[in-house]
């Protein structure tokens, strides 16, 4: 592909937007290749990002997932007078029942869709610098509809700018660990807590060689994964679920993001095992950006070992390692399943836009707006939600 394929329309200048903003053109880009330069300086820790956003992860995902659905980059960048990057939007294009959307890349496997941005202009964008973006991909695009979902209302110490933007509650929560400087174990995880987990973890601690501890080889990340992918599948036909590790490309991704080194030490993807001499016990693996830990994925075994809660135990020494390194947040990804509750008090809160850029987009972002809307009174139901589980297992 030329440059000029990559790119649908030059930066264009903005006299017709009337109101102030530091934006003075946009572009867009069809080829990750083209947006990487850019791409990496945005995703610097002192700018403003999450670490779903990273370019190897959702490149990574883009090659063995995105491409397999036919869905094409659709990367905007918006740029000051001096040509500035302020702002990246790694997006998806898709047209399906006549509809032509943008959203996010990363699908199912980014618990947190966010925007790279230039961390001073994050800090002071305004309403017009929003309404200035979407003008400029308004006109430089032939997409209906931004679905922008699953973004993190505040992201580290600033607020998420596109909440500027009409938004909605997202469907679903995202369980939070708070962590406050200095303060003992027993205030992230209480006494009692820790003392039923050691009473477990003293049945595990008999194993010859049992050890928790961060992968950090490839041949390490290799043989936790190959035994990754033989036991989740078991784990899930357990529990009368769809394996999402089974469709095409996933599998690829996780391998290649969680080979991928970031800045600093560490991988894309980090994980965290519990071992002994004669197997894997249980792993949690998820990203971190030097002040968050986000969990994407775990399993434990399928021995006798599982009796004693070796997925809480790794949790709890999860929890204390981010802590001991400063971290000051802890999420377990999307779902409210009832472990996680027993480290995360509170809740992530999460907005979904939906902006339409034409008379179609219209009809197209109410009647997502609407599935969205029903989803969240489905899912903050008791009644509503245990009887969509009780559906969804007979159906399965």
């Amino acid at each position: 592909m030329t440059m000029a394929a990559a790119i649908e329309s030059r930066t264009a200048q903005t006299p017709a937007w009337s109101k102030p903003s530091r934006i003075a053109g946009v572009e867009i880009l069809h080829d990750l290749n083209h947006a990487e330069t850019t791409w990496r300086a945005l995703e610097d820790r002192q700018q403003f990002s999450t670490p779903y956003q990273r370019f190897d992860f959702l490149s990574a995902w883009q090659r063995q997932v995105g491409a397999r659905e036919n869905r094409q980059p659709f990367i905007v960048i918006a740029y000051d007078a001096e040509r500035r990057p302020l702002l990246l939007l790694p997006l998806l294009f898709r047209h399906e029942h006549g509809v032509r959307t943008a959203s996010f890349m990363g699908g199912k496997h980014a618990t947190f869709n966010m925007a790279l941005w230039d961390r001073d202009f994050a800090a002071g964008a305004t309403r017009a610098d929003l309404d200035a973006l979407i003008a400029g991909i308004s006109e430089r695009s032939e997409a209906d509809v931004l679905a922008l979902t699953q973004q993190p209302l505040q992201w580290r110490d600033l607020p998420n700018p596109m909440a500027l933007l009409p938004s909605q509650p997202c469907a679903n929560d995202c369980p939070l660990m708070k962590i406050a400087p200095d303060e003992p174990p027993t205030a992230r995880i209480s006494s009692s807590f820790r003392r039923r987990l050691k009473g477990k973890e003293r049945k595990l601690q008999t194993l010859p060689g049992y050890r928790y501890g961060v992968a950090a080889t490839d041949a390490k990340i290799r043989l936790l994964l190959n035994w990754f992918f033989r036991v989740k599948p078991l784990r899930m036909a357990e529990q009368k679920l769809p394996n999402v590790f089974a469709e095409p490309g996933v599998e690829d991704f996780v391998r290649a993001a969680c080979m991928a080194p970031v800045p600093g030490g560490g991988r894309v993807i980090d994980i965290h095992a519990l071992e002994c001499d004669d197997e894997v016990i249980a792993i949690f693996a998820g990203v971190a950006d030097g002040d968050r830990f986000s969990m994407m994925f775990n399993t434990y075994t399928m021995s006798d070992n599982s009796r004693y809660s070796p997925g809480l135990i790794l949790m709890r020494n999860i929890v204390d390692h981010y802590a001991e390194l400063g971290y000051g947040a802890l999420d377990l990804g999307i779902g409210s399943d009832d472990y996680k509750r027993l480290f995360c008090k509170s809740d992530e809160p999460i907005f979904d836009c939906f902006i339409p850029l034409g008379l179609r987009g219209k009809m197209a972002a109410a009647a997502m707006s609407g599935v969205n809307r029903a989803k969240h009174l489905v899912k903050h139901n008791p009644a509503l939600l245990d009887m969509a589980q009780r559906l969804r297992s007979a159906l399965n």
